[in-house]
């Protein structure tokens, strides 16, 4: 049975976290002259937005998380303002001072959703500038097939350092995750298993069952479930629902 304590740390200390915190510290401390770009990639729902939250939050990084419709313009804004700096002048103005605040502060800056970059070369070679013109720490954040596409950008490419490939969700993860998503319920080995077996790697599809769990618990007055007491109650699979015959 999973450990019940309800004052436990609202962010899970999962593998994904470990991994991207490990990462982050060697580009921090890498020697000079090494690149200082990160990748982070993998498939949505495998926890990689909420690793970089909290690892933003660890080390006081600088998080933006990209939007569809932002452009050069958007993004420097948007970075200037988790940086506590008015967004003043023009473009190349604002990327000098992105870039000697982070030169200065040796603080992570972490872009998530890095895809939508891709639109766009000057997106690729304002992202590129703001490594070259700080020479710090860029964590960039983005879908499975990411590191395949940056291919087209060489000068890009060749700077990253590391390759940070998100993690599928492992029974010790929703171990973690239980206290947070389902509190004060003790949950059996069996059924966590099962949980995650359904959940083919996302770690958002094991957190919306641990919720479903706890709900069903609370409403049965059970502080444990095990994978005999849930039954046949439905569990969560991303799947859209089949049609029904008529």
């Amino acid at each position: 049975m999973t450990n019940l304590n309800p004052m436990v740390n609202r962010i899970a200390s999962i593998s994904n976290l470990d991994l991207v915190a490990v990462a982050t510290e060697r580009l921090i401390s890498r020697v000079d002259g090494l690149p200082g770009m990160g990748v982070i990639y993998g498939e949505a729902g495998r926890g990689k937005t909420i690793a970089c939250t909290a690892l933003a939050n660890q080390s006081r990084g600088y998080y933006v998380q990209m939007r569809s419709a932002w452009n050069r313009k958007a993004l420097l804004e948007k970075i200037q303002f988790e940086m506590g700096i008015k967004p003043a002048g023009t473009i190349a103005h604002m990327l000098d001072v992105i870039c000697e605040q982070l030169a200065a502060s040796r603080r992570p800056l972490i872009i998530d959703e890095f895809d939508f970059c891709l639109r766009s070369d000057g997106m690729v070679e304002l992202v590129r500038d703001i490594y070259e013109g700080s020479q710090g720490t860029l964590l960039l954040v983005g879908e499975e097939m990411l590191p395949q596409k940056l291919k087209k950008w060489e000068r890009f490419h060749s700077r990253v350092m590391a390759w940070i490939p998100a993690l599928p969700v492992s029974v010790a993860d929703a171990a973690k995750l239980a206290p947070i998503y389902c509190p004060n319920v003790a949950i059996s080995a069996d059924l966590l298993a099962h949980i995650v077996e359904l959940a083919h790697g996302s770690v958002r599809r094991v957190s919306v069952n641990l919720t479903l769990i706890h709900e069903q618990a609370m409403m049965q007055a059970e502080t444990e479930m095990t994978l005999a007491k849930w039954g046949d109650n439905a569990l969560y699979t991303g799947e859209a629902p089949k049609r029904r015959a008529a």
